[in-house]
């Protein structure tokens, strides 16, 4: 297993490097900057896993991905969590935050291991049954009947920012800050909206991804979600649905 780090301060590189080599794992290279790192990947065979810095001494790593087609797991290793979102549509197994604490870079190391072993082919019946459904053939939902009053109001599901549960009601909130009382359980909903525009990230909420504004780190290798206008309450992704959520977002 080929393993790189990319850093620019060398010992907090060096200081990573004992806390992998402590997992059992192997660290072949160290760079420590952009322009070092581009040469590196095209003249040498990508690694399986990179330890990435975003604040390179000479720009943000991104850089590399947006020159080089880099098809290696990456774990980031940064001071600074305004780089989530972007850092999740990279092929990210974690966002580290400074100093690394050796728990959460075990969790790391082993989401990856993880993900590198044999997948088991059996499928149990839930999943043939999803196979068999042509998601091209189901009609999901394109807006909402809502009861103001006496009257009736049509919802269009592109103006939703989030659906969530509360005092055992479900409700539908707007980009344009309004609450709507609705018909059924989340667990409905789920069935009746895109999942490639519709996520649950916790037994509360469902969010669409276009509401996104901003992913932050939360406590227990959580992630808080911040929406466009909701602020009644904090938009959690569960732990366990952590690693769902950043394949869903891309």
């Amino acid at each position: 297993m080929n393993i790189i780090i990319i850093e620019d301060e060398k010992p907090a590189a060096r200081l990573l490097q004992r806390k992998v080599e402590k997992l059992g794992l192997n660290v072949d290279t160290m760079l420590h900057s952009v322009e070092e790192a581009l040469d590196w990947f095209q003249n040498n065979p990508h690694p399986d896993l990179i330890f990435l810095d975003i604040q390179l001494s000479d720009g943000l790593s991104f850089e590399i991905f947006e020159k080089i087609d880099i098809k290696s797991a990456v774990i980031f290793t940064t001071a600074y969590d305004e780089y989530a979102l972007r850092a999740f549509k990279l092929n990210s197994i974690d966002y580290l935050l400074k100093p690394i604490d050796e728990d959460d870079l075990e969790v790391a190391v082993n989401k990856f291991k993880a993900r590198n072993q044999p997948q088991n082919l059996s499928l149990d019946f839930e999943m043939i049954k999803k196979m068999l459904v042509n998601p091209i053939d189901k009609n999901y939902k394109k807006r909402f009947t809502v009861k103001i009053g006496q009257q009736l109001k049509l919802i269009n599901v592109d103006e939703v920012e989030c659906f969530y549960s509360e005092n055992k009601g479900t409700y539908l909130h707007t980009l344009d800050n309004r609450n709507y009382l609705l018909d059924g359980t989340l667990e409905q909903l789920e069935t009746e909206l895109d999942p490639k525009d519709f996520y649950r990230v916790s037994r509360k909420f469902i969010v669409p991804m276009k509401a996104i504004k901003e992913i932050q780190l939360h406590s227990n290798s959580r992630l808080k979600v911040i929406l466009q206008t909701y602020n009644d309450d904090e938009v959690i992704v569960a732990r366990e649905r952590v690693s769902d959520f950043k394949e869903w977002l891309g």
